[in-house]
């Protein structure tokens, strides 16, 4: 499957950017879908997810209340809309999807996610 991510960019801190993520039925109500970022030489971070069969969501506690995730059905499309950006946030961010949101912070750890791309450069700059 084609996964095509983007909105990615060199921004001050405090901006804002809004990644995309688009490949055919990683929005379906099925999947645990979301957002995970890694920086070189550190462990891969799950920074937002949409829980299958439901509106809830998950956001790591660094990120919440500045990001928010979404399911685009129509355009087949994951957006993570990051506002209020820190330095702290500079990394190459991916989404992916699996059957639980369980399942994918497991993967997050230490696997592959289904849908899993090759990710979009994140650089904020103080």
């Amino acid at each position: 499957v084609h996964v095509a991510e983007s909105g990615g960019g060199s921004v001050q801190a405090g901006e804002s950017l809004r990644l995309a993520c688009t490949a055919p039925g990683i929005t379906s109500s099925r999947n645990c879908a979301g957002w995970f970022r890694q920086v070189p030489g550190k462990k891969r971070e799950g920074v937002a997810a949409v829980f299958p069969e439901s509106s809830r969501r998950y956001y790591a506690d660094s990120v919440r209340g500045r990001f928010t995730i979404a399911r685009d059905n129509a355009k087949s499309t994951l957006t993570l809309q990051m506002n209020r950006l820190k330095p702290e946030d500079t990394a190459m961010y991916y989404c992916g999807a699996a059957t639980s949101c369980n399942d994918f912070y497991q993967l997050v750890k230490g696997g592959r996610l289904n849908y899993e791309g090759q990710g979009t450069q994140v650089s904020v700059s103080s």
